[in-house]
């Protein structure tokens, strides 16, 4: 679906990171996977993993920490005897090694960032990955560094830390906006998922939903509520 000129007429571009940015969704199905292998429960398939996570991120996203929350009931499932905090320290030990060494950019991502800078856009990144794993990203992940250095293109970068409640909930989008003096009218999002594209919406901001095959079974819904699609940022260039 084109575009309308969104990109031409707002300057503030805001980007969710997993799954949108950089190619990452199956990296953490992959971290959970090896999660539930630790802790003892039964294998499951990779999109079974990945909806459970969707759904528990959605029911906990107004907990102080809905990733242990999730990592609580993985644990039940898993008849594991182990606390949520506890899950959660071996979720993250096995999660950076993989995060730093395995996630990519989408293609066609670090041409329009490095276009949309050169236009004079104001760049930010607003995602429910927490503070460590951003860092991550930012200063250890080689592939990330050696074509988009993060920090020399973004205006700012917030993560679940910056928040009380997470997406669907648009409070990362109210708060950047108050942070950066901006107002919905301003402002242009991409996401590749419905919360993202919920919260978006509920902020009242435009918004262009990006293909990414773990968002498929949303795709309809994604698809109605989103102001334009494309299958890739490599599209969204060719149109700009």
């Amino acid at each position: 679906m084109l575009m309308p000129n969104y990109l031409q007429e707002r300057n503030t571009i805001i980007f969710d990171m997993d799954g949108t940015l950089v190619d990452s969704v199956g990296v953490w199905n992959q971290v959970d996977m090896e999660l539930i292998k630790e802790l003892g429960g039964t294998p499951e398939d990779e999109m079974t993993v990945n909806h459970r996570r969707d759904l528990a991120l959605v029911k906990y996203r107004t907990q102080k920490s809905p990733y242990t929350c999730y990592c609580e009931d993985l644990g039940k499932i898993c008849g594991s005897p182990l606390s949520g905090d506890e899950i959660m320290d071996i979720r993250h030990h096995i999660a950076h090694k993989m995060i730093r060494e395995k996630v990519q950019l989408k293609p066609g991502a670090a041409d329009l960032v490095k276009k949309l800078k050169e236009m004079g856009k104001t760049l930010v990144i607003a995602t429910t990955t927490n503070t460590g794993n951003m860092n991550i990203y930012r200063y250890k992940n080689q592939n990330i560094l050696r074509v988009l250095p993060l920090d020399d293109y973004f205006d700012g970068i917030y993560v679940r830390e910056d928040v009380t409640a997470i997406k669907p909930d648009p409070q990362v989008h109210l708060k950047l906006m108050k942070d950066l003096h901006k107002e919905p009218s301003d402002c242009f999002i991409f996401e590749d998922s419905l919360v993202g594209v919920e919260a978006a919406k509920a902020a009242g901001i435009p918004v262009a939903a990006m293909y990414d095959k773990y968002s498929e079974a949303d795709g309809k819904e994604i698809r109605t509520l989103a102001d334009c699609w494309y299958d890739s940022f490599e599209e969204v260039l060719k149109n700009l």
